[in-house]
């Protein structure tokens, strides 16, 4: 024969069920979502996604930008000594303008000492064509705190002569914030010489 009191907790044992049941269950979704969660940030962190023309997600895969930092190093340098000395009458606003984006005001400091000496004004009047061959650099230091030594082959066209010169540069390269499509690398040389230069006949 069932009382009151045995009703009672035939209840109470089967509401203490369900609340187990309840805090177990919730308990296995959190710890679930964690794992969810921290899963697909390490897959996000190696790679990122862009939205396509049709609506289409698509992964675009990058390495970590510590791996590519000396890369991105070399090809700033590279394109900073290409567009300073690759000049010519036609393009050498354009071109410095683009070079003085890379560089701080020792970079502007020369360009205003070659302004002064008249260089570009030769550039003009006698037509020349300066090209540059090629920019071979070595890196020192770690991320971030890169230094640098080049050597620019360049050639400057006269018209019937063509002069080859060898020029010696250094400088240092500090993180900046990348402006796109301006300095892209985020880096900006600093502490920039012009060491050596002369005239090569054959290299």
């Amino acid at each position: 024969m069932k009382t009151m009191y045995k009703n009672i907790a035939e209840i109470l044992r089967a509401n203490r069920l369900v609340v187990l049941t309840v805090v177990i269950a919730s308990a296995l979704c959190t710890v679930s979502s964690v794992l969810v969660a921290y899963k697909m940030y390490r897959e996000t962190r190696t790679g990122n996604f862009a939205i396509g023309t049709d609506g289409s997600i698509i992964p675009l895969k990058w390495a970590l930008q510590q791996e590519n930092r000396e890369v991105e190093a070399l090809s700033h340098i590279e394109q900073f000594h290409k567009c300073f000395y690759g000049i010519d009458a036609s393009n050498y606003q354009k071109n410095l303008e683009r070079a003085l984006w890379l560089g701080d005001s020792s970079v502007d400091n020369l360009y205003r000492q070659k302004k002064a000496d008249g260089v570009y004004n030769r550039l003009l009047q006698y037509s020349l064509v300066q090209k540059v061959q090629t920019v071979e650099t070595e890196l020192f230091g770690e991320q971030g705190t890169f230094s640098f030594r080049s050597r620019v082959v360049f050639e400057i066209d006269r018209g019937s002569v063509t002069d080859t010169y060898e020029l010696r540069t250094s400088g240092q390269l500090i993180s900046v914030d990348r402006h796109f499509p301006k300095n892209p690398h985020g880096l900006l040389i600093t502490a920039y010489f012009e060491n050596q230069l002369k005239k090569v006949n054959d290299l």
